[in-house]
């Protein structure tokens, strides 16, 4: 029996239930059996047309026998096979039969669709070019379906049957229809724990310390309305709330349960809850894989994904949500109500930040604390608070990705509407493909974590303090529209202070304009109305209010910062009152730096204690609304020849099954099969041929030296340069081998090229992050002057135009002291093809272009170093799955 292309996966429904997907096995046989005999007449008449139940038995024993050559895969849920999915290649054509057949109890659920993705993604992997369905007219829950898969579709009808053709793909249409079916899936999932109707907590203990206890108590005390049960079998009650031995005892079903009992008994309660029918588990409990038992919590999360349960935890404080008054965790307070969703790998950090974030009346939506992420992640609470009204800013702290391609996509629609800040203190290991490359050497974890939160729009904060002090600004302020602020304030030391922080941070401090100095000079005592305005120091409220409406009405202000010295003036309390007043209502982006005081003013104007503070939140809402009013490009349509990659990378790893370094001919058949403009190269073994290479390409004429541990070529003295005549290339091939020996294999000889900028474009397959691109200044400044910028595949123009940009050398482009402008738009075009190559081939562990030479008429690679690996296949991200 033909073996079906995809692994076994978990996959989420619609209703946020669980299903587990794998490929068929003849062992199968019997539940499919089962399936076609718990199908109604009308299911098996829609599937197998007049055969009806009878063509279906027949026809399962086909599918589970020796002779099928289709690929088929199964659906489980709660363990019992619910689906069956498959397609037949026809080995005459390029085209395939597919068929679907559902168990009437899981129709509705999104399963159907599910599993016609899956299909669609297989057979478009292997090569099939159309998906046949012969579709009863009738059926019109199927013709729906296909209709909403996301992929072209042609039919041909007679009375009561239609034949449908659908061309397979992964493109990026297929893609977004896909991430809207995940989200749906995400969101209904993450409902049903954030929003139970009833809780257990398993473990509630009597003693006020035990972490059982707390839980409870918090329930109680934040007065969760839906129904509470202790689960406690050597108790009647607990915190005076009646409590009962087990599940099986409580008197109503419960939809999640907080599990607090060691480590070893939490498996048995985990199958209790799986009898039960729980939704969701939240395990605080310690002891799994933070404590070297991996093995355990692997099993406990199998128990819960095959009872279609979420798993918050192990080794976590817990969750709350605000808006539906559930605090299931041991914080020591709840709390406090306000727009912030927040999310922790580490629960010590996420007291912290609560804690904070209720000092300053920030307060939050929704909090959980993940612990060690054996299920629910990062990625799920993004899904849940992209919809949630009551979240306008989200909060992480990251230990971890553990899908980071998949978190970049989700972050990067997210942040188009609403913020994201994180912090992270990642620094795992780059994994055992050894660094070799120049851009291998700097791609450390944190520069992989930094490129893939600004690829994704999401916004950066080194500790926690700038976190609650950036999402303050976001919370309660609109975003600025630019980088031109006014300075507002009482003391001539803080505004000078504030003015200079501005413009270490990028924002300019530019002179009101003249109608603007005037109506401050006609209605206030002020000191310096250029900007600073500078108040007098017994400035009065109302002067504060007058300054600020005449400021913001000035359209050359993109943001104001009101700067306070307290208890001077009219005091702190109405000078507050002032300013929130007169910022009300105006639309513009209000901040203060109240000296000492940290918070919110009248709830609306966030307030800093330093001038930095406020800065430092005001620079990072003006980066983050520039990201979102970057133009959107058009989709890139690069020409690439995928299949001639794909066999150049085959064939090399098949004799050096251990991988290798490319030899420059095959790096640059493979740069070229993606269109990356590469100088033509000729080998030579010998001072003869090399006179004979230099011939062809044309002279002057450039020769180095080629060999396995020549990294550095030029310093070795394995570059010569400017050669003008065959003879003059015979002697350099001789000086070269006689100076490098052995370590010179032989030599490649190029067209001299013309004289323009040296960069290096580079890529690196990180372990855990996936490729990352680089480009900077080349040649042998490289690793000196360390001008470099990084982005994550996939990277269109308009990424790597900023790319460069964002390089100190990118004025040498416009020209620089006599030298003539070079095209940034060549080099651009260069990091794209990279990107999409090194996206598209994870076996490349490494390329080095260097020097990339940059001119006004393109930019080509002079010199191309490539290794490859041996590699797993990168997970297609059309194919949906629980990580």
């Amino acid at each position: 029996m033909t073996q079906p292309i995809d692994e076994e996966c978990d996959v989420l429904l619609r209703d946020g239930g669980i299903a587990h997907i794998r490929p068929l096995c003849a062992s199968d046989r019997e539940d499919l059996h089962a399936l076609v005999s718990r199908s109604s007449e009308r299911s098996a008449y829609l599937r197998f047309f007049a055969g009806g139940a009878a063509t279906a038995h027949a026809y399962m024993d086909r599918l589970t026998g020796g002779a099928y050559r289709g690929h088929a895969v199964v659906a489980l849920i709660d363990g019992r096979v619910v689906g069956v999915a498959e397609y037949i290649p026809d080995p005459r054509a390029r085209d395939a039969d597919i068929g679907i057949l559902l168990d009437d109890q899981a129709q509705g659920r999104g399963l159907g669709m599910l599993l016609l993705e899956r299909i669609a993604v297989d057979a478009a992997e292997s090569g099939v070019q159309e998906l046949v369905a012969v579709v009863l007219a009738e059926n019109r829950q199927m013709l729906q379906v296909i209709d909403d898969l996301g992929l072209p579709v042609r039919r041909r009808s007679d009375q009561s049957e239609i034949e449908v053709r659908l061309t397979p793909g992964t493109d990026a249409a297929l893609l977004r229809r896909i991430d809207t079916r995940m989200h749906e899936a995400e969101r209904a999932s993450l409902a049903r724990v954030l929003n139970p109707g009833s809780i257990a907590v398993v473990g509630a203990g009597r003693d006020p310390g035990g972490i059982g206890h707390r839980v409870l108590r918090n329930l109680i005390d934040g007065r969760f309305p839906g129904p509470v049960y202790p689960v406690n079998p050597r108790a009647r009650e607990v915190c005076h709330t009646p409590a009962y031995p087990d599940l099986a005892a409580v008197p109503t079903h419960v939809d999640l349960v907080v599990v607090a009992t060691p480590a070893d008994t939490v498996l048995d309660v985990a199958r209790d809850c799986a009898r039960h029918g729980v939704h969701g588990l939240v395990v605080v409990s310690a002891g799994f894989a933070e404590a070297g038992e991996a093995s355990l919590e692997r099993r406990l999360l199998r128990i819960c994904r095959d009872a279609g349960m979420r798993l918050v935890g192990p080794n976590c404080l817990g969750i709350a949500n605000t808006a539906a008054s559930l605090n299931a965790s041991f914080l020591p307070d709840s709390p406090p109500a306000g727009p912030l969703g927040l999310m922790s790998q580490s629960g010590a950090v996420a007291v912290a930040m609560i804690e904070r974030a209720g000092e300053l009346g920030l307060g939050i939506s929704s909090f959980a604390s993940v612990g060690n992420k054996a299920d629910v992640s990062g990625n799920d609470l993004l899904e849940y608070w992209e919809d949630d009204d009551a979240t306008r800013v989200i909060g992480m702290y990251l230990e971890s990705f553990g899908n980071p391609r998949r978190f970049g996509r989700i972050a990067r629609r997210i942040s188009a509407t609403k913020p994201i800040i994180v912090v992270s203190s990642w620094h795992g290991g780059s994994g055992d493909r050894t660094v070799r490359s120049r851009t291998a050497a700097v791609a450390t974890p944190d520069v992989c974590v930094d490129a893939l939160l600004r690829a994704s729009g999401v916004i950066r904060e080194t500790g926690v303090q700038g976190m609650l002090d950036t999402a303050r600004l976001l919370a309660f302020q609109p975003l600025p529209p630019g980088r031109r602020v006014a300075i507002v304030g009482n003391s001539g030391g803080p505004d000078a202070m504030t003015a200079d922080a501005c413009e270490q941070r990028g924002l300019s401090v530019p002179e009101l304009s003249p109608a603007t100095q005037a109506a401050l000079r006609s209605r206030l005592r002020a000191a310096a109305v250029r900007n600073p305005v500078e108040l007098s120091t017994d400035g009065y409220a109302g002067e504060f209010a007058s300054a600020i409406e005449i400021v913001l009405a000035d359209p050359a202000v993109d943001a104001l910062l009101v700067v306070y010295t307290p208890p001077f003036g009219s005091g702190l309390a109405a000078t507050g009152k002032a300013v929130a007043t007169a910022a009300a209502g105006r639309g513009r982006t209000v901040v203060a730096c109240v000296m000492g005081h940290d918070g919110l003013i009248e709830g609306e104007v966030p307030c800093y204690a330093f001038p930095e503070q406020a800065v430092h939140a005001l620079a990072q809402a003006a980066d983050h609304a520039a990201w979102r009013a970057r133009p959107t490009p058009p989709e890139d349509t690069i020409r690439v020849d995928v299949q001639a990659a794909r066999e150049i990378v085959r064939k090399d790893l098949r004799a050096h099954p251990g991988g290798r370094r490319l030899d420059t001919i095959a790096a640059a058949a493979l740069l070229s099969s993606y269109g990356v403009q590469v100088a033509d190269s000729v080998s030579a073994d010998g001072p003869e041929t090399a006179a004979e290479a230099a011939a062809w390409v044309g002279l002057p004429a450039v020769l180095k030296a080629r060999g396995p541990d020549l990294v550095h070529k030029t310093e070795a003295g394995g570059v010569l340069l400017d050669l003008r005549t065959p003879e003059e290339v015979r002697q350099a091939y001789r000086e070269m081998a006689g100076r490098l020996g052995p370590a010179m294999t032989g030599a490649v000889v190029q067209h001299m090229a013309k004289d323009g900028i040296e960069m290096i474009i580079g890529g690196v397959a990180h372990e855990a992050f996936g490729p990352l691109v680089m480009v900077g200044l080349g040649g042998v400044t490289t690793e000196l002057l360390a001008d470099r910028a990084f982005g994550v595949p996939p990277i269109d123009r308009a990424e790597a135009a900023r790319m460069i940009g964002e390089l100190r050398c990118a004025p040498l482009f416009s020209g620089y002291r006599e030298r003539p402008p070079a095209n940034p738009a060549s080099l651009a075009d260069q990091i794209v093809r990279v990107g999409r190559l090194m996206d598209d081939r994870p076996e490349i562990a490494e390329i080095d272009l260097d020097p990339v030479i940059v001119t006004s008429a393109g930019a080509v690679a002079v010199d191309a170093r490539i290794r490859l690996a041996p590699a797993a296949p990168r997970p297609s991200p059309c194919r949906r799955r629980l990580r």
